[in-house]
């Protein structure tokens, strides 16, 4: 083991958050005092100071890294851009608005030194929207589904991660990384701390919107199964079947009763019905064929402009 090497990376995206970087640094440093720690920060392509605050910090103090993204790749393609500089045996990777608490990273740091491969955090309550709340909860149940995530891990942005886990995670080379998908690619070997405090951001406000959780949510469903294009086949089967049961009710009704099939409003609804279940499963199928031509084209996970200490 190499003496000189961290115990602790602590990964950190950063997007518009300049105010604050240096109480985050402060705190980090009280927590940790006595550990082998560096912090990586990764400039997002931010639209304040932060990358001026980040130079700032690192100036005279090797134990912040720092790496300037030429473009907004998004939180996941900013922790693969993070990963590539950090040299700690264990990585930890929180947010930059200090929702996440320094002083529970130990608390972390203790679990995983229990055998595990990676440990998340799970919040007694989460001082989001309640928008993003439900979001939240509907990932955590696609990933049941899809990666076979255990129902009782909650799929926390705060958690720490082995090393040698984190490498294998960075042989991933599409343009569409997602890490909680990855780490159970990798490894089952998954625990978690209770009961942690989620604050309230200290300044600025959230970047993750509507949109962006969108996005997460196509991630996982269609980069690591192909359980939605089953979904898929099997609606256009039921509503197959059931459009057939259907004509031979009719039939039945001309030649039994004699009984004359009308109304142009039920045919609409029927036909509106079928062609969006349709667009649909088109829509999912377009899903999986553009990220296969963005796979083959082979764009960059992210772009980096500048580097500090790494």
């Amino acid at each position: 083991m190499n003496p000189e090497r961290p115990v602790l990376s602590l990964v950190i995206p950063v997007f518009n958050s300049q105010d604050n970087l240096e109480l985050l640094c402060q705190k980090i440093n009280e927590a940790l005092n006595g550990q082998k720690f560096e912090i990586v920060f990764i400039n997002d392509a931010s639209l304040d100071k932060s990358w001026e605050v980040i130079k700032k910090l690192a100036t005279g103090n090797d134990r912040i890294l720092g790496i300037n993204l030429r473009k907004n790749c998004g939180q996941d393609n900013a922790l693969m851009a993070g990963f590539s500089c950090a040299t700690g045996e264990y990585i930890v990777i929180m947010d930059d608005d200090l929702q996440h608490s320094p002083f529970d990273i130990l608390k972390l740091y203790q679990k995983i030194l229990e055998g595990y491969d990676v440990v998340f955090a799970r919040f007694k309550k989460k001082k989001h929207a309640t928008w993003k709340n439900l979001g939240s909860w509907l990932n955590g149940v696609i990933a049941e589904i899809l990666i076979d995530k255990p129902p009782h891990i909650y799929l926390s942005p705060f958690k720490i991660i082995r090393a040698e886990v984190v490498e294998e995670i960075q042989k991933y080379k599409g343009p569409y990384p997602y890490v909680d998908g990855l780490v159970f690619m990798v490894t089952s070997n998954v625990g978690q701390i209770e009961n942690i405090d989620h604050h309230l951001r200290h300044a600025g406000k959230s970047n993750f919107n509507l949109a962006k959780s969108v996005t997460v949510f196509l991630k996982l469903a269609t980069n690591f199964s192909v359980f939605p294009l089953r979904i898929a086949t099997a609606v256009g089967f039921v509503s197959s079947i059931f459009s057939f049961l259907l004509a031979i009710y009719y039939f039945l009704e001309f030649f039994f009763n004699n009984k004359h099939v009308e109304g142009w409003a039920s045919l609409i609804l029927v036909l509106l019905f079928l062609g969006g279940l349709i667009l649909i499963s088109l829509g999912i199928v377009g899903e999986y064929l553009g990220r296969l031509f963005m796979n083959s084209s082979r764009p960059g996970q992210y772009i980096i402009k500048d580097r500090l200490n790494c």
